[in-house]
């Protein structure tokens, strides 16, 4: 299956996640889920729970809210998984839990936007038949997804 035809399967699903959003607009994860927003796309932030060690205690942050729509902390508590694209904007480290969890609740397929990705994440996704769900390498949905949306119209 070649890259154009992942992104058409990826802008073809009922519903689309998220997972790098923060409150911080000027990050990418931020600009990506507003672009889902933007054009009407069913999404929901993951937003993944953070412990923060002040001195000698711990602290969990997640936050509940973000671009006014109510996140979840891990792709399975995603209404329907199984319906859903999944964009990562997190460092690669991040990046190998969140695909180990979606080959298992077999989501669409799943964008690696860029920098989201390392040597082990490419050999976890080859190593484990996702070659054909997963879009990494460069293209990013805030400039391509347009003229994918586009490309579906003429289908």
């Amino acid at each position: 299956m070649s890259i154009a035809d992942i992104q058409r399967t990826f802008l073809s699903a009922p519903r689309f996640a998220v997972v790098g959003a923060s409150k911080d607009e000027t990050k990418f994860g931020t600009k990506v889920l507003k672009w889902y927003q933007a054009r009407n796309f069913l999404v929901t932030p993951v937003h993944p729970v953070r412990r923060l060690q002040l001195s000698i205690s711990f602290i969990t942050q997640k936050e509940e809210e973000l671009e006014s729509l109510k996140t979840v902390r891990s792709l399975s508590e995603l209404p329907a998984p199984s319906e859903t694209a999944v964009s990562i904007i997190t460092s690669p480290k991040v990046t190998l839990g969140i695909l180990k969890s979606a080959k298992e609740l077999g989501t669409v397929a799943i964008w690696l936007q860029p920098g989201a990705d390392d040597d082990t994440v490419r050999e976890y996704i080859e190593d484990n038949g996702l070659t054909d769900r997963v879009i990494l390498g460069g293209p990013c949905i805030l400039v391509e997804g347009d003229a994918i949306i586009g490309s579906l119209s003429k289908l």
